[in-house]
């Protein structure tokens, strides 16, 4: 986590407000409920993931064994028997 001065970001109103709590200490302001994002949505890697969940499972009903598939993904069959039973 990378640390933002507050006389960089707030106002200077607010700071003196702030200083009126506490200096000189880190404060850890937690995201908004609201605007949190979810695992993999600021990378791509959920979509990422999605994308090659349907193609095992598309594999599977043109008729790629479970082995196969853990095989040519490099996964274990329990992971690829939840992928494809997900749905």
């Amino acid at each position: 986590m990378k640390y933002i001065n507050a006389k960089d970001l707030l106002p200077d109103a607010l700071v003196k407000e702030l200083q009126s709590y506490v200096q000189g200490a880190y404060i850890y302001i937690p995201a908004d409920r609201q605007q949190k994002k979810r695992w993999g949505e600021v990378s791509g890697y959920r979509q990422e993931l999605q994308r090659r969940n349907c193609k095992i499972i598309q594999e599977y009903r043109d008729g790629a064994s479970m082995e196969y598939l853990a095989e040519k993904y490099c996964l274990s069959i329990y992971a690829i028997r939840k992928i494809i039973y997900q749905k």
